[in-house]
């Protein structure tokens, strides 16, 4: 039965302190559950307003009290902006992880230990500090939110190691309410967020994931040079805000050369630019009426754009949960957008090298860790070119020492130094650590994806919308008839044109 006094209550808050008149989706059911003091999984697709699940929850506790909504979430270059966008609602948030020195570090968790802050975004990794769990211990966890609740299942896209513990650190907190959040799951992967978090009784809230004002078209092309023409006449065609998605950096840069040639004015975005030029180039996109970014797939993540007209991916995507999310940031205003894909069979092998080199063996994440302890003059001339070059890499696309440094920081076996290389060596990752990454596990799920993908991609008749739906169990719409073909895909259109 629903508490109307907190029905009321929620709907002045969303007024008074976020400035909105409506919910949005299963919104307010949602909030109404975790409020009650219960658990959910929450399916929510890319741009719906997840944030506010726990940002108003948050809103809600009493400056210097006892309370707190702690989020887990994986992406520690989004949480300085999350933070942001929360205090702007006039919530008390911090972030803590390995980007902030041991000072700052020390500092946030002590003023946590007296009662500060309402809102705390942390990385599950977090967790296997001793003092940080005693200090969270201490504070009634009022809300348990955890975002990209995906990568707690080995069958996710994303599967993270320490996200499968999430479990057993609720139970540490004393099983507080729980809310799961991910815009991308398979019916498998739903049910094993739900046993891994102990909430098999939980209800499933769905926003639904149809997005029938996206049309959805698959280029078969040989080669850069088609690619490139390609984005020239999809550019002409599609006015308006736009996004090109590129794997490999070098891709990027070759379409960046000829769409400066013909004088197109476009952005570029990847995690090689400084931050202050990928800040800039960002800013400078969201704000434009037209503009072109030229971006790897980092891009977009917790940016709102409502605008985005054209969405093209140079490359095969890794996976239908990566395709359908980054498509989704295209159209986000309800007017017709369109999304194309340029498949080229050679590029399946650059998505298979990439899921080899995002999943190194634990001996190499243990040497190269051993490499940074070490030091010398090599390491301080040329930082990561010294550690690729002592790994024996002949391959500008094996990027296993990034991968492996990444890990090494999250665990905080990094920390960080002003150096070529960035990080100094902290501590050794223990034997757990390194075992939990079933590297050749992860290797075999994420080639089944890709092959998901590559069918998907594939795909001569039937309707690609339709496809998606049902690779994520979606079959029904909001009044519980069946999915129709969305009529706006090219497998849509050739049929209509067939049958004509």
């Amino acid at each position: 039965m629903i508490d109307q006094q907190l029905k009321q209550e929620v709907s002045a808050l969303l007024k008074s302190q976020f400035g909105f008149d409506h919910f949005r989706g299963e919104q307010e059911a949602i909030l109404l559950e975790v409020l009650a003091g219960g658990s959910a999984l929450a399916l929510m697709p890319t741009g719906m307003g997840k944030s506010l699940c726990y940002q108003l929850p948050a809103a809600r506790l009493k400056k210097g009290g006892p309370e707190l909504v702690l989020v887990i979430s994986p992406l520690i270059a989004l949480m300085q902006d999350q933070v942001d966008k929360a205090r702007q609602a006039g919530i008390d948030a911090i972030f803590i992880n390995s980007s902030l020195t041991k000072e700052d570090r020390e500092q946030r968790q002590e003023q946590l230990r007296r009662g500060r802050h309402q809102l705390l975004f942390v990385t599950p990794e977090r967790f296997r500090k001793n003092e940080f769990l005693e200090i969270v211990k201490g504070r009634k966890i009022s809300l348990l939110a955890v975002d990209e609740a995906h990568c707690i299942s080995q069958w996710g896209h994303d599967f993270r190691p320490d996200y499968s513990r999430l479990g057993e650190f609720r139970e540490l907190l004393g099983n507080p309410p729980t809310l799961a959040l991910t815009a991308t799951a398979t019916p498998a992967v739903q049910k094993d967020i739900l046993q891994q978090l102990g909430l098999l009784e939980s209800p499933t809230f769905s926003s639904g994931i149809e997005r029938t004002n996206l049309a959805l078209t698959v280029h078969d092309v040989y080669g850069t040079d088609e690619k490139i023409r390609g984005m020239m006449g999809l550019r002409y065609q599609h006015p308006g805000p736009a996004i090109f998605y590129f794997s490999l950096i070098q891709s990027l840069y070759k379409a960046s050369e000829e769409l400066a040639r013909m004088n197109i004015r476009h952005w570029v975005y990847h995690g090689q630019l400084q931050p202050e030029d990928r800040r800039r180039n960002q800013r400078d996109f969201l704000s434009s009426e037209d503009g072109l970014i030229l971006a790897t797939p980092a891009f977009g993540l917790g940016v709102d754009k409502s605008n985005v007209r054209l969405l093209v991916h140079n490359e095969i995507p890794n996976s239908i949960e990566s395709y359908y999310q980054e498509v989704g940031r295209a159209g986000r205003d309800g007017k017709p957008s369109a999304c194309h894909l340029f498949f080229d069979q050679d590029d399946v092998s650059i998505q298979m090298d990439f899921i080899k080199w995002a999943n190194p063996e634990p001996e190499f994440i243990r040497q190269v860790y051993h490499l940074i302890a070490r030091g010398g003059p090599g390491l301080a001339a040329d930082g990561v070119d010294f550690l690729r070059s002592q790994m024996n890499f002949y391959n500008k696309r094996d990027y296993r020492v990034e991968t492996a440094l990444n890990l090494l920081e999250r665990w905080d076996c990094l920390r960080p130094q002003n150096s070529r290389l960035g990080f100094e060596a902290a501590c050794e990752p223990t034997a757990e650590q390194l075992q939990e990454l079933e590297s050749k596990k992860r290797v075999q799920s994420g080639s089944q994806k890709l092959l998901e993908m590559v069918r998907l991609a594939q795909k001569t008749e039937g309707c690609r919308m339709l496809e998606i739906y049902n690779y994520f169990g979606h079959t029904k719409n909001n009044q519980g008839l069946d999915l129709k073909p969305c009529g706006i895909c090219d497998l849509c259109v050739a049929s209509a044109i067939t049958k004509d």
